[in-house]
């Protein structure tokens, strides 16, 4: 999985990130420091920055551009750093590339574009206009529930020829679409989940991993059961899958990353503080985080 002059396996398990806030909405630097650096201290596989669960479209340029630094920073090296860039404009999106190429990222994720639903050769030209303008690996995402459109396997194995594609972010909840993409996919085209839930049936099917919400709360315990998946090692895989699943389900229960905010705040890692237009949790959510943390046995854990 090589273009350019980057070089990156997607395998196991990787964190979408949170991007904690001050108070006053700022970048909260420090913090996102000190979680990026834990998440791969507890054997986590990649980070991800700046996609859905890190707020990225709320983030202005120059932010977009310290987020993806801060955690190229933090991960020295150790993990690969995957940086979202996806807008519904080429050129935006183009420009977020350049911006998370300077700042070091091995790869970028790509959010199909939201709310102008492209067609289909629409859809191919965005993707190789982006390949052709960085020299970094690109990973479309494909999640039908924030953008409105379900690319399908058929056009996913389509964007899969063009140079520079090397794998795809499957978060359709369909595992029949993407047992269709793994099937079909050819040499070195990475599938990853991007369900938690669904995870350890996708690798079953033969995806190559995850780009996770629940790591940010649990890190070591998601490596792991990715760890177990791929070796077939379902036994201790379903184990960890069922252990987490409860928290899998509460980081839903409100827009996302509301939920995971909030417990990572509970964990003593990160303020709760979202950007408008998304708001505080509803106190029923505050619970739930608090019950479904203590039911995987990580709230006696937090700092």
């Amino acid at each position: 999985m090589t273009r350019g002059r980057s070089e990156i396996t997607l395998r196991g398990a990787f964190t979408a990130l949170v991007t904690p806030f001050r108070e006053d909405g700022a970048l909260d630097v420090p913090a996102l420091e000190r979680l990026a650096a834990w998440q791969v201290e507890a054997g986590i596989d990649g980070l991800v920055a700046c996609g859905t669960t890190g707020e990225g479209a709320t983030l202005r340029p120059e932010e977009h551009a310290e987020v993806v630094a801060t955690v190229v920073r933090a991960a020295a090296g150790r993990v690969p750093v995957i940086a979202g860039c996806g807008t519904n404009d080429t050129r935006t999106t183009i420009d977020g590339a350049r911006r998370a190429e300077a700042a070091g990222a091995d790869a970028l994720l790509v959010v199909t574009p939201y709310y102008n639903k492209p067609n289909r050769s629409g859809l191919i030209a965005h993707f190789a206009a982006l390949a052709e303008a960085v020299p970094l690996p690109v990973i479309p995402y494909n999640v039908p529930g924030r953008t409105g459109q379900n690319v399908g396997a058929e056009l996913t194995l389509r964007l899969a020829e063009i140079p520079g594609v090397i794998g795809v972010k499957e978060a359709a909840g369909n595992l029949e679409q993407l047992a269709a993409i793994v099937a079909g996919r050819p040499d070195g085209f990475a599938v990853l989940s991007g369900d938690d839930a669904l995870a350890l049936p996708a690798v079953a099917l033969g995806a190559d991993g995850l780009i996770s919400v629940v790591s940010n709360e649990a890190p070591d315990l998601t490596a792991a059961l990715l760890r177990a998946a791929l070796a077939s090692d379902f036994t201790e895989a379903r184990k960890l899958h069922y252990r987490l699943l409860p928290l899998m389900q509460a980081n839903f229960v409100e827009s996302n990353p509301v939920p995971v905010k909030t417990a990572l705040s509970l964990l003593g890692r990160c303020r709760d503080t979202v950007r408008s237009p998304l708001g505080p949790p509803e106190g029923s959510t505050r619970r739930r985080m608090g019950e479904a943390l203590r039911a995987c046995g990580l709230l006696e854990h937090a700092r």
